[in-house]
C-alpha cells in the first residue's frame, strides 16, 4: 500500500531545503552581478548562454528570458560548439556558461577559444576556485551547502539557485533598461498574451447593430428586448446625443421584476444602475480584461474620449476569438 503521508513529507522537505539555499542566495549577491550587468549593457553583440546537463536546460530558459525582454540572446550547447556551432561566436558578443562545477569538460575547452577572441565570459558556478571562475570575466556565485536530493546527486537546490541568479540578471537588465509593456507585446505576437497586449478595445469590441444600447426614453420593457436580442448581459442607456448615462443589465431586469410596485413599462432612467461602468476604447485588452475582472462583470460599453457610446465588450466575445482561454 501506497503511504500517502510519507510522499507529502517527502515533498515538503525538498521544498524546504530548496527555499533555505535559496535565500542563502541573498547574502551571497553582492557586487558581481553589478559587473555582469555591465558587461551585458556593453554588449555590442549578442548574449550566447551555454551550460551542460540541466544546467543547459537553465541556460534555454536563462536565453529566452534576455531575448524576449530586450537583450537578444541564444543558447548554445558546449558540444555542438565543438563540432562547428563555435562559429556562430563574435567579438562583439558575450558568453554566459552555466555549470556548477565550474569543471565541465566541453566548456573548459571552450574558454581559451574565448579568451583568445577578447569574448567577455560570465559563469554562473557553485565553485569559485574553479577552471571555469578563475578564467572568467564575472562569477555569479550559486552555491549551495546541499542539494534537495538525499543522495546529492540529482540537481536540485543547485539548478533553483541558478534559475534564481539568471531571473535576477534578466530582471535586472529589463527594468535598468526601461523595457516597457509596449516592447514586450512586440516579442511575444502570438498567442492570448500578444493578442491581449497588441490589441486595444477598440479592435475587438462589438459595434454596430450588435452594439447593445436604448436611450433614455425607452422603458424597462424595451430595454429587456434589447437584452435579449444581444445576448451581452447588458444594454448601454444613451441620452439623445450618444453619451452614456448609465446600464441595465440581466440582474437589474430580475431585481425590477420581482418587485410588486414595478412595471415593464416603467421609464429606464429610474430602474438603470447609473452612471454604470465603461471602458475606453483606447485601453488595451489586457487593461480592460483586468477592470472587468476587478468590477465582477462579463461586460461593459465602450465609450471614446468624449464618453459617446462606440462598441461594446464581453468576456464572451473575447473567449470566442480565443483572446482569453
Amino acid at each position: 500500500m501506497i503511504n500517502d503521508r510519507l510522499l507529502l513529507e517527502y515533498a515538503k522537505e525538498t521544498i524546504k531545503i530548496e527555499i533555505n539555499e535559496a535565500l542563502h542566495m541573498l547574502d551571497r549577491l553582492d557586487e558581481s552581478i553589478v559587473v555582469a550587468c555591465q558587461i551585458l549593457l556593453r554588449c555590442e553583440g549578442k548574449v550566447i548562454v551555454s551550460g551542460i546537463g540541466k544546467s543547459g536546460h537553465i541556460g534555454k530558459k536563462l536565453a529566452a528570458s534576455l531575448s524576449s525582454t530586450g537583450t537578444p540572446a541564444f543558447f548554445m550547447h558546449p558540444s555542438e560548439a565543438l563540432h562547428g556551432d563555435l562559429g556562430m561566436i563574435e567579438s562583439k558578443d558575450v558568453v554566459i556558461f552555466i555549470s556548477y562545477s565550474g569543471r565541465s569538460y566541453e566548456i573548459s575547452l571552450l574558454i581559451p577559444v574565448l579568451i583568445e577572441n577578447n569574448i567577455p565570459i560570465i559563469a554562473l558556478t557553485g565553485n569559485s576556485n574553479s577552471p571555469l571562475a578563475v578564467q572568467s570575466n564575472c562569477v555569479l556565485n550559486i552555491q549551495i551547502q546541499r542539494e534537495a536530493c538525499p543522495m546529492e546527486l540529482v540537481p536540485t537546490s543547485s539548478a533553483v539557485n541558478a534559475l534564481m541568479m539568471g531571473d535576477a540578471l534578466t530582471m535586472s537588465l529589463m527594468r535598468y533598461k526601461g523595457f516597457s509593456i509596449e516592447k514586450f507585446a512586440q516579442f511575444h505576437p502570438g498567442g492570448t498574451l500578444g493578442a491581449q497586449l497588441l490589441n486595444c478595445v477598440h479592435h475587438v469590441m462589438r459595434i454596430g447593430n450588435k452594439i447593445s444600447k436604448v436611450f433614455w426614453k425607452s422603458t424597462v420593457m424595451d430595454a429587456m428586448f434589447e437584452l435579449l436580442r444581444t445576448g451581452l448581459g447588458l444594454t448601454a442607456v444613451c441620452d439623445d446625443n450618444q453619451y452614456v448615462i448609465g446600464v441595465f443589465t440581466d440582474e437589474d431586469l430580475r431585481r425590477w421584476i420581482i418587485q410588486q410596485d414595478k412595471s415593464l413599462k416603467d421609464s429606464i432612467c429610474i430602474a438603470m444602475t447609473k452612471p454604470g461602468h465603461y471602458v475606453a476604447q483606447e485601453c488595451r485588452v489586457d487593461e480592460a480584461i483586468k477592470i472587468l475582472y476587478k468590477l465582477n462583470i462579463t461586460a461593459a460599453p465602450v465609450v471614446d474620449k468624449s464618453g459617446i457610446l462606440v462598441g461594446s465588450i464581453s468576456i464572451n466575445d473575447l473567449y470566442k476569438v480565443k483572446i482569453i482561454e
